[in-house]
């Protein structure tokens, strides 16, 4: 019975966690969607999503205002996301800012590069992936392509994030910080 209700506050306790990584995900989501609506807005709209920054040396690809937007909006959440979750979502005993910081900022980049790609393929007339029209287009408001590529990255994105994280950043680092610790006295 003691194994039985041990197991059960285990995975209460995830339980718990995924809840509120998923709560901490959506306040993130709307960071970064307010800042990829700001960006769009200051870039003259949506329409102007697809405009290329600059060429990619040596390939036949373009590097386009919807990716800056990617990366710039990426960012901002990921920080305001890694404090969050560090406070509230796996707080105890904690490793220094920057030691849990750099590992949350690759898990986070790694999926950050995967979305890149699934965001191109769903506003890339060319690609299987594309969002159709009528219903999504490249115009102003709620149904404009680049706005709903950039919630279903996120979405498709986020149990990675989670998984990786905690398992990584938010155990094997903090455990690492505090095995070098009691191995210091």
């Amino acid at each position: 019975m003691s194994s039985a209700g041990s197991l059960y506050r285990r995975y209460a306790h995830v339980g718990r966690q995924f809840i509120k990584f998923g709560l901490v995900g959506g306040a993130g989501v709307v960071v970064n969607m307010l800042v990829a609506i700001v960006m769009n807005k200051l870039n003259g709209g949506t329409i102007n999503a697809q405009n290329v920054l600059f060429a990619i040396p040596g390939t036949p690809f373009n590097f386009r205002f919807t990716t800056l937007v990617w990366i710039v909006a990426f960012m901002v959440a990921n920080l305001f996301n890694f404090q969050l979750n560090r406070h509230w979502t796996f707080k105890g005993k904690r490793a220094p800012w920057l030691t849990e910081f750099l590992p949350f900022l690759a898990v986070g980049s790694a999926a950050a590069l995967v979305g890149i790609f699934i965001k191109l393929g769903f506003t890339n007339p060319t690609s299987p992936f594309y969002l159709p029209e009528p219903w999504f287009h490249e115009n102003a408001g709620l149904r404009s392509r680049e706005y709903w590529a950039q919630l279903f990255t996120i979405l498709i994105t986020m149990p990675i994030n989670f998984l990786v994280n905690k398992l990584w950043t938010f155990r094997h680092v903090r455990n690492a910080h505090t095995d070098s610790l009691a191995g210091t006295r």
